[in-house]
């Protein structure tokens, strides 16, 4: 019996890749270097702020010491600053996730975004929908560590297997077969089908509006 359902954030539950290329663009340009196109940021995001970082400068051959310790706090800062920018709800997602609770079904986000811009992004667009948000930090591992996503169900007083765990990203496949998890690939994000299949997608939706049958279903 499934009786939640955890959500990644960026690409998942929000469009908010123009708000990441932003916050990106602005920590090079900062450095010096020249901005990237905002669709590169579909794979510069996905398993944490510090990683983008490195991949954004070693694209423009600036990932010296110096430049990642001074671009890890800028692409924080800047992100922290402008957290909304551009992000909206994908389309069916806030009627999806009213649904899920009127079901009963308690829902939560567990993101690799910083915990301050995780909490200030889903709350300006979905207010205290959720049950729970986690964002990196506090002790928690970047995903696809589950340790994110087991105190998440945890805290939501569920077992594992009773969490469908939704997400856009290899990341995503990995943290909810890590935790014990029902796996479910989305594709309205930033990445494709064949990358969701690779890393244990037990399904692959392209709908939000798809979700609550997947929490009647047998599971076991």
């Amino acid at each position: 019996m499934i009786r939640a359902c955890i959500f990644d954030l960026d690409g998942t539950i929000l469009y908010t890749l123009d708000a990441i290329a932003l916050a990106g663009n602005r920590m090079l340009e900062e450095l010096g270097f020249p901005a990237q196109p905002v669709d590169d940021y579909r794979y510069y995001c996905g398993d944490g702020s510090d990683n983008l970082v490195r991949r954004c400068l070693k694209k423009v051959g600036g990932d010296t010491e110096d430049n990642l310790d001074a671009g890890y706090i800028l692409n924080r800062k800047f992100l922290a600053e402008k957290p909304n920018y551009h992000v909206h709800p994908y389309e069916g997602m806030e009627q999806t996730l009213r649904t899920l609770k009127a079901q009963g079904i308690r829902i939560a986000v567990v993101s690799n975004k910083p915990d301050d811009s995780a909490q200030l992004t889903v709350h300006a667009q979905y207010g205290d929908l959720f049950d729970h948000v986690q964002g990196q930090g506090h002790g928690v591992p970047i995903k696809p560590d589950p340790t994110g996503a087991l105190r998440t169900a945890e805290l939501l007083g569920v077992s594992p297997s009773e969490c469908l765990y939704f997400g856009d990203t290899w990341t995503d496949m990995k943290t909810g077969r890590n935790a014990g998890m029902h796996t479910i690939g989305v594709l309205w994000g930033y990445r494709d089908r064949k990358e969701l299949e690779e890393n244990g997608a037990e399904r692959i939706i392209e709908k939000p509006d798809e979700i609550p049958g997947l929490v009647k279903e047998n599971w076991n």
